[in-house]
């Protein structure tokens, strides 16, 4: 852990839960109306009231950049033009290396300036130069290599958390996993983008929704694509593709319901998913080496703290009573790496009733991918969640 003062036992200042609590309230009344009639068959929207009021502590605001203190006078170099994608040479690399450093995620020191690179520059514009989340230039000018040279550190906004934790900025929309307080990625994502959705979707064996079933179930669905902000624990992981209702994610780690940070193919600069923290899908793989059953995650939203809303629920999906079932046949393309239904961790708050549709699994089942042995328990809900 890092000692420096700015870390050492950060006062603290304190909201009631209840105001949390009215919040939620709201969720459960909008969802209910979200899902109209007309269906024999409904998908729960009951998402749970907090009603205790215990307060929470919420620590003072961290700067995210750290002056460091150095011994002898940093020695900077001069780029004489303007790095972008497709570009090569030493600069590349060296950029490449300070990216590094600093915890962000260009790829190999190869010199060469490729997406992934792009990407991790998009991530320090958002993060450290404070430019609008739609809007970086992945390019590195002079001016900003200059800067980017300067003596400092990129500090967690939560340290003394759990010794390994995640930040995730919506407003940034950027995510950061510490080590003791020291940065090892920080790379650009994408969450729900607040749309509301009705679509077919295709649900495999196994899945809630279709546990016992021995074929794909095809039926319409809707919900809305909501990333909560909140503090929750990573309690549970698969490797590989998780097939789903909208295709499949990648590497998916699970914090939330069925929220994950996974891998993606198509992370673009604006909010797209249906609610999950989609990644690079080169760094996906990696993710799951640098975090753990256990780690906090902190999602900051811009409106209130983090532990404002405590471990708030996503928005579960409900049965699209206008859906009419179709005899064409439906092919799944293996190109779409954003979809799951998942199980609600043990750990969190779970909906006081079972959803009408199903009952969950009481384990955790899977045709094409293999889970970690810390799966929770049978769940008392579960929720659909990310899409292309």
């Amino acid at each position: 852990m890092n000692d420096s003062p700015i870390h050492s036992s950060p006062a603290a200042r304190w909201l009631p839960a209840v105001g949390a609590a009215a919040l939620l309230g709201t969720v459960v009344v909008a969802g209910v109306a979200l899902g109209g009639g007309g269906s024999s068959e409904s998908v729960d929207t009951t998402v749970p009231v907090v009603t205790s009021e215990t307060t929470i502590p919420v620590p003072d605001s961290v700067p995210v950049i750290e002056t460091v203190q150095t011994s002898t006078p940093v020695v900077k170099t001069q780029l004489d033009r303007t790095l972008a994608k497709g570009m090569v040479g030493d600069d590349v690399k060296q950029v490449q290396q300070r990216l590094t450093e600093l915890g962000f995620a260009p790829g190999p020191a190869d010199g060469v300036f490729g997406d992934e690179t792009r990407k991790a520059v998009w991530a320090y514009e958002k993060l450290v130069l404070q430019v609008p989340s739609n809007s970086p230039t992945g390019q590195v000018t002079p001016d900003m290599w200059a800067d980017m040279q300067d003596p400092f550190a990129i500090q967690p906004r939560r340290p003394n958390s759990t010794p390994n934790h995640t930040e995730i900025y919506l407003p940034e929309q950027v995510l950061a996993v510490f080590h003791g307080d020291v940065p090892v990625m920080i790379t650009h994502m994408s969450s729900g983008s607040g749309e509301e959705w009705c679509d077919e979707v295709t649900i495999s064996p196994g899945e809630y929704g279709n546990v016992d079933g021995e074929e794909d179930l095809v039926r319409g669905e809707c919900g809305v694509s909501f990333t909560p902000g909140g503090v929750f624990k990573f309690y549970r992981q698969v490797e590989g593709v998780r097939e789903s209702s909208l295709g499949g994610m990648r590497n998916p780690v699970y914090f939330n319901y069925g929220i994950a940070v996974h891998g993606a193919l198509n992370v673009p600069l604006q909010p797209a998913s249906h609610g999950c923290i989609r990644i690079p899908l080169n760094l996906s793989e990696s993710l799951q080496d640098i975090v753990s059953i256990g780690d906090q995650v902190f999602v900051f939203d811009g409106v209130q703290e983090p532990e404002f809303y405590g471990d708030q629920p996503p928005r579960f999906n409900w049965l699209d009573p206008d859906y009419e079932t179709t005899t064409t046949s439906t092919t799944t393309t293996t190109t779409v790496p954003e979809t799951t239904t998942t199980v609600a961790p043990t750990t969190t708050s779970a909906p006081a009733t079972l959803p009408p549709a199903t009952s969950p699994p009481t384990t955790t089942t899977t045709t094409t991918t293999t889970t970690t042995s810390t799966v929770p328990a049978a769940p008392t809900s579960l929720a659909v969640d990310d899409a292309p």
